[in-house]
């Protein structure tokens, strides 16, 4: 169920993130922190899917922690670009607090799947 909600939620932020980096590149004219946020904004939802079609425990844990890495880099990358000043708080502070449940719910997911996968290589 909670892997259902990530996927829903990764592909919003791939959008969001999408939209952002067409912005930044139209408006902003900033390519380098852009393309960056994009590739991996992207990624934490190419990775949740690839994580729901998952061969074994340890398959799946493997890619639910590339989406959290990922996660943790895009955030980086949104702060970075609001506080360089080419993103203003009011036009970011949204994208962040989306990024933050995104997390949390990454995180959740990370944290049992670790679980199982311990339990698992135990037997």
């Amino acid at each position: 169920m909670k892997s259902s909600i990530a996927a829903e939620k990764s592909y919003d932020f791939a959008i969001r993130t999408i939209n952002l980096y067409k912005y930044l590149i139209e408006r902003k004219d900033e390519r380098i922190l852009s393309r960056q946020l994009l590739r991996r904004g992207k990624s934490i939802g190419d990775n949740i899917e690839k994580a729901l079609g998952a061969q074994s425990i340890k398959d799946f844990f493997a890619k639910v922690s590339i989406s959290y890495k990922e996660e943790r880099e895009t955030h980086y990358r949104i702060r970075l670009l609001r506080d360089t000043g080419y993103l203003q708080s009011d036009e970011v502070d949204s994208t962040l607090q989306d990024c933050k449940k995104l997390f949390q719910i990454i995180g959740s997911i990370k944290k049992s799947s670790e679980n199982k996968e311990k339990e698992y290589t135990k037997e």
